[in-house]
Parts: C-alpha cells; sequence; structure tokens
C-alpha cells in the first residue's frame, strides 16, 4: 500500500495543477485551445501558440499611470513580432490592464492606451495591422489583488493573445 502514496500523491498535484489555468475563463489561449496545451505543435515546436507565450512573451508590464514603452517591454515586442511575421496564419488580440488604483473610467482609458502603444509597436516592426485587434480591460481583470506595489506592478500590462485565422 506505501508503494502507491507517491504515485497516487503525483497524480493528485498534476489533476489540481490542471484546475488552475487562468486563462480558462479568458475565452484565450487556455484550457479549451488545443495548441496552448501542447497537443498541436507543443512548447517545443517554435510555431505553436505555447512557443509564443512561454519563450517569446506574450505580455509587458508598464510603470505607474503610463502607457509609454521601456526597453524590456520593446525586446518583448520585438520577439512578438519576428514570431508573428514567421506565423502569418495567427491574428492576435493585445489585452489592456491597469491596476486597482484609480477610477474605473481612468483606467478603463489607460489599459486602451497601453494595448494601442503595443499594437502600434508591432506594426512599427512590420505586422500588418489587419492582424491586430486591442481591447481594454482597465482593472477589471487583475492577476493579483491586493493592495501592494508588488500585485499593482503585475496588473500595470498589456497581453497579446494569439488567435489561428486558418480554425486549426
Amino acid at each position: 500500500m506505501r508503494s502507491l502514496r507517491l504515485p497516487l500523491l503525483l497524480v493528485a498535484v498534476l489533476v489540481a495543477g490542471a484546475c488552475t489555468d487562468p486563462d480558462r475563463l479568458r475565452g484565450g489561449a487556455g484550457a479549451n485551445d488545443p495548441n496552448a496545451l501542447g497537443l498541436n505543435g507543443g512548447g517545443g515546436d517554435p510555431a505553436s501558440p505555447a512557443y509564443f507565450q512561454s519563450t517569446v512573451g506574450d505580455r509587458v508590464l508598464f510603470a505607474v499611470d503610463q502607457s509609454t514603452l521601456g526597453d524590456e517591454a520593446k525586446q518583448v515586442l520585438a520577439g512578438q513580432a519576428q514570431w508573428l511575421n514567421n506565423n502569418t496564419s495567427y491574428s492576435a488580440i493585445v489585452e489592456g490592464h491597469a491596476d486597482e488604483q484609480g477610477t474605473r473610467e481612468y483606467n478603463l482609458a489607460l489599459g486602451a492606451r497601453r494595448a494601442n502603444a503595443v499594437q502600434e509597436y508591432l506594426i512599427s516592426q512590420g505586422v500588418a495591422g489587419t492582424r491586430l485587434r486591442t481591447v481594454t480591460y482597465g482593472k477589471e481583470r487583475p492577476l493579483e489583488i491586493c493592495s501592494e506595489e508588488a500585485c499593482y506592478a503585475k496588473n500595470r500590462r498589456a497581453v497579446t493573445l494569439l488567435n489561428n485565422a486558418t480554425g486549426s
């Protein structure tokens, strides 16, 4: 009986981990997307959305009350642009987000400016504007919920979500 404990514990951990995908409710690359799960190409396939998310990076962060791209953000976005230019069957939605400070209206506008800054940068790197859409969520979809700078910093972001235009 003792020899079954470790395998059962491992299975329990894997099952619990499968239930904690934060993207499952977003409609983006997540629990219902076989590409993101690595079933079609996997994370090791440079043409897969899983590779885009984990290796290229799907998000950039912003300073307080800013929509200006920093050097680190530009580096991530240059990688995104290169990936999108090499994988033309994908389009993208850029989500703009803000932390919980400020009014709803202010944060919606700030999220829109952040998403637009990312979109404009990707276009400047050769990605066709017709392949990009933006949406703002302001402070409505936080990654972290607490009244500390560490949480605020994670919520001040723009996230690039992929859509496969060919439907496969």
